[in-house]
């Protein structure tokens, strides 16, 4: 049986830093990840990121952006706008165009500066849902850069994603970690960027350089996790340990690196930057990738062992 080529299964954008994801048909690559993804990111009193590790309930906020925003050359007008979704909450409005008000100190992990503050009614907004005071803010690609680790990926930024641009995986992946588990999750729970199809189980952790379409990633480490998958993100409620205890099994540091010194870390995924400095120059060529699109595998090493986490 003729072996079936690799292909996108689907395609996720995180409008806010850890609310809920879209699932799009095509998305644009841009050189800190997709076009819309982790753009936006609620805050405390004191411009300090929130996140579901403290804020669980976030994983039931819903986010919707006009059709057309995934084009890849489509601009915002003043008609145009991000519509925000929570239980018990109405929809919040925000438009898409850039916002007058601009928010100091605002801090991200080792980040910190300035952001687009996006006004009075959606700090309100959030301060209700969540409780607390709150403030919705949005990346300016204009002043900020967010560098990711340099020791990974020197010369590369992203937005608010945790580190890296883009996070793969595979629906391999996930079907063999619900082969293990008492009940299975959904891909839901891991918020990759791109699903894969057609993969050997985890063979997403050898790829060091991939194609779709013209454009290139360089694979730069695995992608370690937290206990966010544990949040349920359809009810907002943290499982105790699950699927981090069971891959702790097989997904550990200790297991998969015997010979290094382990840290207590479990992966699932791959963390990819798109290589745009020596693929497809800025402003040239089609930078949209599309579900169903193929992948080419460049380069690969050649154990687990020896990927960088």
């Amino acid at each position: 049986m003729e072996e079936q080529a690799l292909k996108i299964q689907s395609i996720f954008i995180y409008p806010i830093k850890s609310c809920r994801g879209i699932s799009v048909s095509q998305a644009t690559v841009t050189q800190t990840g997709f076009q819309w993804d982790r753009y936006w990111l609620v805050v405390n009193y004191k411009g300090r990121a929130y996140t579901q590790k403290v804020e669980p309930k976030l994983a039931l906020v819903e986010s919707e952006l006009p059709k057309e925003s995934f084009l890849e050359e489509w601009e915002p007008t003043k008609h145009s706008f991000l519509v925000v979704r929570a239980p018990g909450m109405s929809p919040l409005k925000i438009p898409l165009t850039k916002p007058s008000s601009v928010a100091e100190g605002v801090s991200m992990w080792e980040w910190s500066g300035s952001a687009f503050d996006e006004g009075e009614e959606a700090a309100k907004w959030f301060s209700d849902y969540l409780g607390k005071q709150s403030r919705l803010v949005r990346f300016n690609k204009e002043t900020e850069t967010r560098p990711s680790p340099p020791e990974y990926a020197a010369g590369y930024t992203t937005t608010f994603a945790n580190t890296f641009p883009f996070m793969v995986s595979s629906q391999a992946s996930l079907d063999k970690l619900n082969t293990i588990l008492t009940e299975p999750v959904p891909i839901n729970r891991f918020r990759p960027n791109i699903l894969v199809d057609n993969c050997d189980p985890f063979g997403e952790d050898l790829w060091d350089e991939i194609k779709i379409n013209d454009l290139v990633f360089q694979g730069v480490r695995l992608c370690s996790r937290c206990k966010l998958p544990t949040v349920n993100q359809e009810t907002g409620v943290p499982d105790a340990t699950e699927p981090i205890e069971t891959l702790m099994k097989f997904r550990s540091d200790k297991v998969l690196m015997p010979h290094k010194k382990p840290h207590g870390k479990v992966f699932f995924g791959k963390d990819m930057v798109w290589n745009w400095n020596i693929t497809n120059n800025q402003g040239k060529g089609n930078k949209t990738i599309k579900v169903g699109d193929s992948i080419s595998v460049l380069r690969m090493i050649s154990s687990v062992s020896e990927a960088a986490v």
